[in-house]
């Protein structure tokens, strides 16, 4: 059983990403790592039930394909630092093609043949393995960095677990699980190349816990079924549980080949895998749609009668000696201001962005935030300081809007310290296999936000002030959303906020 969900697990990892429309090279690259281990597991599983010749060959293919399939993996995921190189690809692919020649052969029959192989691939593993670490040791301190020194301690534990299978040969009473432990790690991998934007082991773990608490909750639905109406012994729980999980991880793979072919078989029914919440996210598109359209009329119907009863208070205004009539005309000039504030604001969010992109340094841009927050005395008691990393990529940005989205926050920042504090601008280079990117944090110490509103603080019209609108922050994300990018914010009441961008580096 252990086999088959290995060998099922790589199939369905395989197939995800093939059919997946990002193709990076390290994914097809994977992809094809687990093809291979597919045809050697599934050969050794099917080798056990039929004990038929054909399936040992297709175990053996699948495991000379292995090493090559290795090394153009490891090329892509850990770039320039590597020891490897396309050489070592053609080369391991060249001598894995005499092996798989070899199989039709009498040298086949050979008493040590299958040793050989596994030691073939497992000295090339280990040379990939190798060259992990030597990435890790001469990668500086970062986010992908970090992220390689996760994946090195995960294939570590994963041959460290892996040796109890000892016990097992030598008759003790415990179930081999290696390749449950191998399962696991291609998961992992699968999260960690899939998902860059992941930097934390605890994020990368949440994805794992939430795979395995719906595989848990399906296995106790599967045993309960069995138990209240089954007349017949069910299987064992370790099997429900392999089961359980390998429906999980292939539900979305297998939705995905399903629509593919039902877009050619029932082009109309495209709604036919859209989930609730897809319908709840199609529905919001919907209504930003006819925001767009609605926006510029009715910010036409409110501005006029606006402009008109402006243009008549100055000039009754002018013409009034009366004190007390004045200030209360003043009163209305300063509230027709700030209704045209609020249109502006309302159409600037509901009009469809032109994003103007251009290379740019993301420091240069922050740097020119920070002199216009400099020039409108608006700091009072509040230091700012700067950690800007000088080695960033260029990005694909229009410079006005994100200056935009840098001052919205700052401004934010400053009404959260009246008694002065911290502004801290930071810059980050964050690598990954599809490119990289580059990370911006702008952090206070002031007031934070409370739990219960951090939920809310990217929607339309929420605010805590009394004179707010609610736009600003809505702006910021649906700005940075255009530019591909997102954003994120943390925060501690008493004791600060900071906001996060991310913004993928330029082709």
């Amino acid at each position: 059983m252990e086999t088959f969900t290995l060998a099922t697990v790589s199939l369905v990892i395989s197939i995800s990403l093939i059919v997946s429309k990002k193709r990076e090279p390290a994914h097809l690259s994977f992809a094809f790592l687990c093809l291979a281990l597919f045809f050697h597991k599934g050969g050794a599983f099917f080798y056990g039930i039929f004990l038929n010749e054909f399936w040992k060959i297709i175990e053996y293919l699948g495991l000379v394909a292995i090493p090559s399939c290795a090394i153009q993996f490891t090329i892509p995921l850990i770039s320039r630092y590597t020891l490897l190189s396309r050489r070592d690809v053609i080369s391991t692919s060249i001598f894995s093609g005499f092996l798989a020649i070899a199989l039709f052969t009498p040298l086949y029959r050979w008493t040590y043949f299958d040793i050989f192989l596994y030691l073939y691939v497992g000295l090339i593993i280990l040379v990939c393995y190798v060259s992990l670490l030597r990435y890790v040791q001469r990668r500086p301190p970062g986010v992908e960095r970090t992220r390689m020194v996760y994946l090195s301690l995960a294939c570590l534990a994963t041959v460290v677990l892996s040796t109890l299978d000892i016990l097992y040969y030598y008759g003790y009473a415990v179930p081999p699980v290696s390749n449950l432990f191998i399962a696991m790690l291609l998961y992992f991998v699968l999260i960690l190349i899939t998902h860059t934007h992941l930097p934390e082991l605890h994020e990368l773990m949440a994805r794992a816990l939430v795979v395995s608490i719906v595989t848990l909750f399906a296995t106790i639905i599967f045993i309960l079924i069995v138990g209240l109406f089954g007349k017949e012994v069910s299987p064992p729980f370790t099997h429900i549980l392999l089961a359980s999980f390998t429906i999980v991880i292939a539900i979305d793979p297998f939705k995905i080949v399903l629509k593919i072919i039902f877009n050619y078989i029932y082009p109309e029914g495209k709604d036919v895998f859209t989930s609730l919440y897809a319908f709840d996210e199609k529905l919001e598109k919907e209504k930003a749609l006819l925001l767009e359209e609605m926006a510029p009329v009715l910010a036409h119907e409110i501005r006029n009668p606006l402009g008109s009863i402006k243009g008549a208070a100055q000039y009754l205004r002018s013409e009034s000696n009366n004190g007390e009539n004045q200030r209360l005309l003043d009163v209305i000039i300063e509230e027709v201001d700030r209704l045209n504030s609020v249109v502006s604001q309302f159409l600037n969010y509901a009009k469809p962005y032109t994003i103007n992109l251009k290379k740019q340094d993301v420091n240069q841009v922050i740097e020119k935030a920070i002199s216009i927050v400099k020039a409108s005395d608006r700091l009072g008691n509040i230091s700012v300081e700067k950690e800007l990393r000088s080695d960033l990529p260029m990005v694909d940005i229009d410079a006005e809007q994100l200056v935009q989205v840098i001052l919205n926050i700052t401004f934010n920042a400053i009404e959260a310290m009246p008694a002065g504090g911290t502004l801290i601008f930071r810059t980050s280079k964050i690598e990954s296999s599809d490119g990289g990117a580059v990370g911006i944090s702008i952090r206070d110490t002031g007031t934070g936000i409370k739990k219960e509103e951090i939920k809310n603080i990217f929607k339309p019209f929420f605010t805590t002030k009394e004179r707010g609108v609610g736009l600003g922050l809505a702006i910021c994300q649906k700005i940075i959303k255009n530019h591909g990018g997102y954003i994120r914010v943390k925060s501690i009441p008493h004791q600060g906020t900071i906001f996060y961008i991310r913004l993928d580096a330029a082709q």
